[in-house]
């Protein structure tokens, strides 16, 4: 099942068939296990990447790190004040510098356009950590998770709650149709996927054996599911005026112990994090204070129920991003 993924750009799963993110989730298995193991796998040492941070985060800084480390790699990290990107420097020519230094560059930011013209020009794989539109190595993660507890991800109903245009709703959708998941988008028909990327995603779907279904009926959206998803409301980048306007059209796509009874028994619930599922962060205290809310897109009893493996998703991001890193510079 070898792949030969060498200097490839890894921006958005569209770019890959269904064959090549099935052995990434494999690679990803053998590269957990021997991290399970204390198995070194220094595969990669001499080589040097460059993490790019327009957006903060925690997973995605912690995966590409320590993934590089494991690996036995150098590891630069840049947030906004340390570079001159579209600042001083072009987008371009931040790309031909960074990749006469480094063997890969990783992006987390805006725009698709800008991981798209970094790859134009770096001459270096570079990699996807979030942009508005896709989240590629979330899906990984979330798939590598669900294939762990079902042991398989063809047939399975996966229900999508909230906003179902955001960057991750946008990605799973095309993650599922490319896996062979029954993809649910559960949501106000305001908050609907793009109808182009829709029918895309139908496409897809329809030579892997499975569908693409767009409702704002919960009841009818999270039956039977096997897995059901959720995201943050408001996601970053997006004004905080918002919020009052998101909650009045979310407050009932909220994934809690009723949705989650109405889905089959063994059904998991996904959260791709950070999760607002109580009032102990800053922004849950300022949202409980303005709008009488103390739990938003999941309850904290899902959240920490048995059914509940946004952990072990959070751990698969480091093994899948590692498999992504490996099998671009190998």
């Amino acid at each position: 099942m070898a792949k030969n993924f060498r200097g490839k750009n890894f921006l958005k799963l569209i770019d890959f068939s269904s064959q090549d993110i099935r052995y990434l989730i494999e690679l990803s298995k053998n590269f957990k296990s021997m991290k399970r193991a204390g198995v070194p796998h220094r595969y990669l040492e001499g080589k040097n990447i460059v993490l790019l941070f327009e957006k903060t985060s925690t997973r995605t800084r912690c995966s590409f790190e320590v993934a590089g480390h494991d690996l036995g790699m150098g590891v630069t990290y840049l947030d906004p004040a340390g570079s001159q990107m579209g600042h001083k420097e072009s987008i371009a020519d931040t790309a031909r510098v960074l990749g006469r230094m480094y063997d890969g560059i990783e992006y987390r930011g805006f725009s698709q356009e800008i991981v798209e013209e970094l790859a134009k020009y770096a001459g270096v794989p570079v990699w996807n950590g979030l942009t508005d539109e896709w989240h590629p190595t979330q899906m990984l993660a979330d798939m590598l998770t669900i294939e762990e507890h079902f042991g398989h991800l063809k047939g399975l109903k996966f229900v999508y709650m909230g906003d179902a245009r955001n960057n991750v709703a946008n990605s799973l959708m095309i993650a599922c149709a490319k896996l062979g998941l029954d993809y649910v988008a559960c949501a106000p028909k305001e908050l609907f996927p793009d109808p182009k990327l829709v029918e895309m995603a139908k496409e897809i779907a329809k030579d892997n054996f499975c569908t693409v279904t767009l409702t704002d009926n919960v009841e009818e959206g999270t039956k039977n599911a096997d897995v059901l998803y959720t995201d943050i409301w408001v996601s970053m980048g997006e004004p905080a005026e918002i919020w009052e306007k998101r909650i009045s059209l979310l407050k009932d796509y909220q994934i809690n112990a009723k949705a989650m009874a109405n889905a089959n028994k063994e059904a998991i619930f996904l959260h791709c994090l950070p999760s607002f599922h109580d009032t102990k962060t800053k922004v849950g205290k300022e949202i409980a204070e303005k709008f009488g809310i103390t739990e938003m897109e999941v309850t904290d009893e899902v959240f920490e129920s048995k059914q509940s493996y946004v952990f072990d998703q959070a751990e698969n991001r480091m093994h899948t991003i590692k498999a992504v890193v490996y099998a671009t510079l190998c």
